[in-house]
Formats: C-alpha cells, structure tokens, sequence
C-alpha cells in the first residue's frame, strides 16, 4: 500500500503543481442550469466563448458550435453577455 502524503508534503490550496490537470476533472455534472444557443440566430460574435470561465464554449472555423456540458458549470454567464439573446439557460 502506498504511504499517505502528511500534512508537510501536501502542496498549499490552490497551487497546480503541474500543468493540464483541469481536463482530468469533469465538474459539469452538479449543475442545474444549462445553457442551450439557439443557432440561427446566433451570429458568431464569440462575446460566451470570450467569457466562459471553463472554456465550455466549443468554437470550430470561428463559429460557435455549441457547449462541452462535461465542463460547464451553468454560470449562466455566457447567455447574460450574448448581445443577440441566443443562449437560454434550461434547467438540466
């Protein structure tokens, strides 16, 4: 059985002792809204993707293509900074 770290080895809170390990951790499934990009009248401004604080907004050729609900944690940010009201938050 492998030793247990003790409290002197256990880097401080909040330090990322190496790089891309946020992608390990899928932190979308406590969330209780979701948000749902209604396309054709979205007009790419890429305003949510610029925003999103989990980087959940998936771009392809400069288009929004929609949401990586693995990641999204329904902050609701994205549909609140969208100019054209394309982005609702469903419960889900």
């Amino acid at each position: 059985m492998k030793k247990k770290k003790g409290w002197k080895e256990i880097p401080i809170a909040g330090i990322i002792d190496k790089g891309g390990t946020a992608r390990e951790y899928k932190t979308g499934s406590w969330r209780t809204f979701k948000p749902v990009v209604d396309k054709p009248k979205c007009i790419n401004c890429l305003q949510c993707w610029i925003y999103c604080p989990d980087s959940s907004v998936l771009v392809k050729d400069g288009k929004m293509e929609g949401f990586d609900y693995d990641y999204c944690k329904g902050c609701g940010i994205c549909a609140s900074i969208c100019p054209v009201k394309c982005i609702k938050m469903e419960k889900g």
